[in-house]
């Protein structure tokens, strides 16, 4: 049995979280009190999956089946609760954590902000207010001390999502009634929250190159977007302000990393939801494990091939485990695929490790490992096991990339 296209002898294999998603009691942030604030339309985090505590038995489990990197978080409002003062606790307790991933052989990627922010920032202007820079890079110092040898690390998770909530939420304030329920037009991140994120992710990037030796990058929410006839031109305006903005934002950057889990296409009105169907995810998506390989590709000319990528974020919301195990390796076909045509691939992180708090809700589960909410009992899943098996062997095989 041979394998298929080669992947690089460092290339990582592993699974991400986001501490907001599984830490629990994230008391200090924007995201806790949005929660409580929501009138019961958004359901709450609350103890999460205890993973402030249990991180170590989550870590093991990765490594006994297989897997060699971890992608987790540091949260800034435990870091930082109020302005200019930190916690050294926090910082060592994230320490640890990292600690903790390098005993296991487990290799940190480590992302510095992943949607949640201390609700004092939000409060005073957040990313638009021009203290943003200021703010975020003042906290990237304090944890630069902590961060020792990790080579990893990402400043901001999913930028466009993040200038998408942005927006909505700036709209909303001003009286805006946004209606996005089914069969609903997206609306596209604005630009100019765009191109602040931008200027801080590359203020937070030289402070990380300044005080560590770790490769720095951010990832971006791909929407592996598709042309119909007719939607050509909308198409490369919708992919500038969803991709192309912040592909740009990542030039001179040592990685980038590419999320994927659906694609959609693009006609003269925009962005065309997925029609209903039997096939969607349990969050509403088209099951398309090809998108993996328009997003790498998209993302690779986008950046001229000068940055390698790191698929950071890859998965599908089911319950049905079989369902995932065959969505994960048809997207790693497509991974293999990119690979052969020259696309500089460095890893994938499939996302989740843990069924997690998927931001207002609890019922869409992208685990690798099952949490039981009330004990909190961690149990594998045989994905888990699978994809552990696909990293022992450093990739799928020839045979399986035909299937």
């Amino acid at each position: 049995m041979n394998r298929a296209t080669a992947l690089r002898p460092d290339f990582l294999w592993g699974a991400s979280t986001s501490p907001h998603q599984v830490e629990g009691n994230n008391l200090n942030s924007d995201w806790w009190r949005m929660e409580h604030q929501s009138q019961g339309h958004l359901e709450l985090s609350g103890d999460a999956c205890d993973g402030y505590h249990r991180y170590p038995q989550d870590m093991r489990l990765l490594a006994e089946a297989g897997l060699n990197a971890y992608r987790f978080g540091i949260e800034w409002a435990r870091v930082e609760p109020e302005p200019g003062e930190f916690s050294r606790a926090e910082l060592n307790h994230y320490r640890r954590m990292i600690e903790t991933a390098r005993d296991l052989s487990l290799e940190p990627v480590v992302t510095l902000h992943h949607f949640s922010s201390p609700r004092w920032f939000t409060d005073e202007g957040g990313w638009t207010s021009p203290q943003a820079v200021d703010r975020f890079t003042r906290y990237v110092v304090q944890v630069c001390d902590v961060l020792g040898d990790v080579s990893w690390v990402c400043t901001i998770n999913e930028p466009n999502i993040l200038a998408l909530m942005t927006g909505m939420a700036n709209a909303v304030a001003d009286g805006a009634d946004l209606n996005l329920g089914a069969g609903r037009r997206m609306p596209a991140p604005g630009t100019e929250i765009g191109e602040a994120l931008v200027n801080v992710h590359r203020a937070a990037a030289a402070v990380v190159r300044e005080r560590t030796s770790a490769k720095v990058g951010w990832t971006v929410a791909q929407q592996a977007l598709v042309p119909v006839p007719g939607g050509e031109d909308l198409y490369d305006r919708l992919r500038w302000a969803w991709e192309g903005l912040y592909h740009q934002g990542a030039e001179g950057d040592d990685w980038l990393g590419v999320q994927s889990y659906t694609s959609q296409t693009v006609d003269e009105k925009g962005i065309v939801p997925a029609p209903e169907s039997p096939d969607n995810t349990l969050t509403g998506w088209a099951y398309r494990p090809d998108a993996l390989g328009i997003a790498l590709r998209q993302a690779w000319a986008d950046t001229g091939g000068r940055v390698p990528l790191l698929v950071t974020e890859n998965g599908i919301a089911t319950a049905d485990d079989a369902r995932r195990i065959a969505y994960t390796g048809e997207a790693l076909r497509h991974l293999h695929a990119a690979v052969a045509d020259g696309v500089d691939v460095r890893g994938y992180l499939h996302w989740s490790a843990l069924d997690n708090f998927e931001w207002g809700h609890w019922a869409p589960t992208f685990g690798l490992i099952a949490v039981d909410r009330r004990t909190f009992v961690r149990t594998p899943k045989p994905s888990l096991a699978w994809l552990g098996s696909v990293a022992r062997r450093r990739g799928l095989l020839e045979e399986e990339t035909r299937q």
